[in-house]
This record gives structure tokens, sequence and C-alpha cells, in this order.
């Protein structure tokens, strides 16, 4: 295998021959007035027990799990308040549209952690809690 320089090219630069200085062996120091270490048994790390713990890892969620979350949260409202435009414009008022619109409210109020995706939630609901208002009319 060959090994190139930075444009290229082999480059052979020699560096001369390679100088030792000391003694080539390798030894520990002999110390016997120390007592040896006493030898302990490895084992492996304990795994969670409980439930508690099984329920506290699957609590842990990341930022694009939450967003992802919040981005079906605001797209159910969404949803909801067409199916109430088309019901006003066909002329049919469904109550379980309110109910609906009731519930998507209530999601929406959850933070998603990203301020441009929260500040579209916050119109969202804006939004559907101004049709609320309209529907407690009828």
């Amino acid at each position: 295998m060959r090994i190139y320089g930075p444009n290229g090219t082999t480059t052979s630069t020699s560096t001369g021959p390679v100088r030792r200085t000391g003694s080539s062996t390798f030894s520990l120091p002999t110390t016997t007035s120390q007592p040896e270490p006493e030898a302990r048994a490895v084992h492996a790390p304990l795994a969670p027990t409980g439930l508690e713990a099984l329920l506290a890892m699957q609590g842990v969620e990341d930022a694009t799990e939450r967003r992802k979350r919040s981005v079906a949260r605001g797209r159910s409202a969404l949803d909801v308040l067409d199916d109430l435009k088309i019901g006003l414009l066909a002329g049919s008022f469904n109550p379980s549209t309110v109910a609906r619109l009731r519930a998507a409210a209530a999601e929406l109020k959850a933070s998603s952690g990203d301020p441009g995706l929260d500040a579209v939630l916050a119109e969202i609901e804006l939004r559907v809690e101004v049709e609320l208002a309209k529907a407690g009319q009828y």
C-alpha cells in the first residue's frame, strides 16, 4: 500500500537512522514490603427492577418525538376546524364537532419545545377557541 503526500505524489525523505538512548530492557520494580491486592469478583451491572424503573425509561422522550406529537395534534385540530367549516357551509351544525374541538383545544396546550412550532400551535389554538365561542351562540 502506498501513502501519498498532500499533493498526490510520493515524497521520500530520509530522516536518518533512529537513535535510542538508555537500556533496551524493561523491568518492574521489585518491592516485597507491600501486600498483594486481594482478588475480587467482577459482577455485571444490575438491571433495573420494578415497574417504576421500566415506566421511567419509557417516559423519557426526545425532542423529535415531542415535536412529531405536537405536529400531529396541530393537524388533527386543523382537520376538526375543516369539518366544522364544511358542516357550517352545508347548513348542518353537528354538536359532536364541537366536542371534538374542545378535545383538540385541550391537546394543544402542551409545549413542543420548538418556539416556531409553539407559535403556530398557539395560533391554531386561538382559532379553535374562537370557533368554540361562536359555537356557544348556537
